[in-house]
């Protein structure tokens, strides 16, 4: 009888001592998988879990080696630095954690195939026009999906600020009609998940780094949409965000180190103050809090200068741009974070995908200050980036100065930022636009003046860069009952939830200006499609005169007068200002109109017109 007792006894601790082991398990790993013939043979997955520290990682598998083990002041992570020695072959194989030599949890890890000419993929490029979707304002294509249990905020569509239930089956549905516009890019703001308690709705406060927001749909949907796109000649940009992430990540509440966010994971505002970068004579108080302070208490600034996080944060980037099939990234509030991360972050990615594209938000109208993050750029601080291209916010502030002023000199504005096109390494990868996501629609810019809003259109459309269009300019979308109001900026397209009085995709309920606007714009980007010498000519522009502003687009073979008249008054040009680059060309057929202009000594234009001549001899 005391032996059977002493039996149970030990069965009983041992099923203890398993119960405890068990208690012990793997809840994450990021990224949960990876492909093989990276150019960089290194990952490291980041594993979380409840006091996964006191687990040993062992792998067997002859072509993965663990070359280190990371232990962080949180028991619950543990980082595993990996050597990929088989750059050929797919592979599943087991992260086995061990307790005392012994088994406690085992993690099937997978190494993918790449897709054939993964790493020589095309980037959004001067040939392209960018539609930029605010996906929970767009389309409504899975109503399901609008309220999930377990996630915070609930759909509101009768709140500006809330969430209307936009996802990324409306985009999918919705391909054929970009498409057809004339668009070959889209870029969408972040469908990653912010399970935010309000204003989640913008996607900039991501609560998880790996996983789609299961109110826009899952990641197999935003993996279909990107290929569906592909299949129609419309390449995707993914809206990344490594300066901070949301209040509510789950990482917020078991932080990996006491550094991972920066100023001790307590809110300080940011000053904002852009030039702290580049100013020779700036304070370290001054750059410090621009670097690491926080946009909103809801969104924590992360700090890069880890390399951990730096390690997770360029991981995650390549992951997306090969799990989706990425033709470019849009990075926000590019100078923001750490900027030698930065260096660090575009180099791998470039290096990863040589002809790729990547374009950073540095939102200032100060192109020397744009500049500075240019790859190629030789700056005086040594600063040295592989970013290729930025938004162009200068020559948009220009323009807009240029177009909502009633002096007929307004366009010096415009004339004299072209000119400092001096201070790019490559003027003509920068992306250029009318508005955006955040600032006043383009219509209401121009005073909702519908002429002045086609001399816009056909200035993005011709002029050196890669033209991108915010969704709702072709119908003339605009806020100017709540200037500055982003809920109002961002407001749902009409038709894309049921029942919609108005449908922009069908033309019901829209006034003549707006189908006008939608044709004038449809006509050019789908000329611009074939339009070489837009695409890769040489500019040459001429100073303003009278409110007219002529600037040509030109190679060898084919030679564009662009003319942009904003005066209340018909203009006579005379030509032989232009002789130079006109020479013996006779005649200029306007893809606008389809009218042929002689090109005699004069050439007339009509009160606020554009022309787009094609030359011919």
């Amino acid at each position: 009888m005391k032996l059977l007792k002493a039996s149970l006894t030990v069965l009983f601790l041992l099923f203890i001592s398993n119960l405890l082991a068990t208690n012990t398990a793997v809840e994450r790993v990021e990224p949960a998988f990876w492909w093989v013939g990276m150019k960089n043979p290194r990952l490291q997955p980041l594993i979380h879990g409840k006091d996964i520290a006191t687990l040993q990682p062992v792998i067997t598998y002859k072509g993965v080696r663990i070359e280190q083990v990371i232990k962080v002041e949180s028991p619950n992570y543990l980082f595993i630095n990996l050597l990929l020695t088989d750059n050929h072959n797919s592979a599943n194989f087991d992260i086995d954690f061990q307790k005392d030599g012994k088994s406690v949890q085992k993690y099937n890890y997978r190494l993918l195939a790449r897709e054939k000419g993964s790493a020589e993929r095309q980037g959004f490029n001067t040939s392209d026009v960018m539609y930029l979707i605010t996906p929970d304002r767009f389309v409504n294509g899975d109503p399901g999906n609008d309220n999930v249990t377990g996630m915070k905020e609930k759909a509101n569509r009768a709140f500006q600020g809330g969430r209307h239930g936009g996802d990324i089956a409306g985009m999918i549905n919705s391909l054929d009609y970009i498409k057809d516009l004339g668009f070959t890019a889209l870029w969408i703001n972040p469908v990653l998940e912010n399970d935010q308690p309000t204003y989640s709705y913008h996607g900039y406060s991501t609560t998880d780094f790996y996983k789609v927001d299961a109110r826009f749909g899952t990641n197999e949907d935003y993996q279909r949409l990107s290929r569906l796109a592909q299949e129609k000649g419309i390449k995707l940009i993914m809206d990344m965000i490594v300066n901070h992430c949301g209040s509510e990540h789950w990482w917020m509440k078991d932080l990996p180190t006491s550094d991972w966010i920066n100023f001790d994971n307590k809110f300080v505002n940011t000053n904002h103050r852009k030039p702290t970068i580049q100013d020779p004579y700036t304070s370290q108080y001054d750059y410090k809090k621009f670097v690491d302070g926080w946009f909103v208490e809801t969104m924590p600034d992360l700090n890069q200068r880890n390399p951990l996080m730096a390690t997770y944060l360029i991981q995650n980037s390549i992951w997306w741009t090969e799990y989706l099939g990425l033709a470019g990234i849009r990075m926000d509030t590019y100078p923001y974070p750490d900027k030698d991360f930065m260096t660090e972050w575009t180099c791998q990615m470039m290096q990863e995908y040589p002809n790729f594209n990547i374009v950073g938000e540095e939102w200032v109208g100060n192109p020397a200050l744009v500049a500075h993050w240019q790859r190629g750029k030789v700056n005086k601080n040594g600063y040295i980036s592989c970013l290729p291209s930025l938004m162009d916010f200068p020559l948009q502030e220009s323009l807009r100065r240029a177009l909502g002023s009633n002096d007929p000199g307004a366009w010096n504005a415009s004339y004299e930022m072209l000119a400092m096109d001096f201070l790019y390494a490559d003027p003509f990868n920068l992306v250029i636009f009318p508005d955006n996501h955040d600032m006043d629609r383009f219509y209401m810019q121009v005073n909702e003046d519908f002429n002045l809003f086609k001399l816009g259109i056909v200035y993005n459309l011709t002029m050196r860069g890669v033209p991108q269009l915010y969704y709702g300019t072709e119908i003339l979308m605009s806020n100017s009952s709540h200037p500055g109001d982003h809920g109002i900026i961002r407001t749902d397209f009409p038709g894309g939830w049921k029942d919609d009085a108005i449908n922009a995709f069908t033309n019901k309920g829209l006034n003549d200006k707006q189908i006008a606007a939608k044709n004038f714009i449809k006509k050019l980007a789908t000329w611009r499609k074939t339009a070489n010498v837009i695409h890769h000519g040489k500019l040459m522009h001429f100073a303003p005169e009278n409110g007219v502003y002529v600037y040509f687009r030109y190679n060898d073979l084919q030679n564009i007068m662009i003319v942009l008249n904003k005066n209340e008054q018909n203009q006579t040009l005379d030509l032989s200002k232009f002789a130079e680059i006109i020479k013996d060309y006779k005649k200029g057929k306007d893809i606008i109109s389809d009218q042929e202009f002689i090109l005699d000594g004069k050439l007339s234009i009509s009160a606020k017109t554009p022309l787009v001549l094609v030359l011919e001899k």
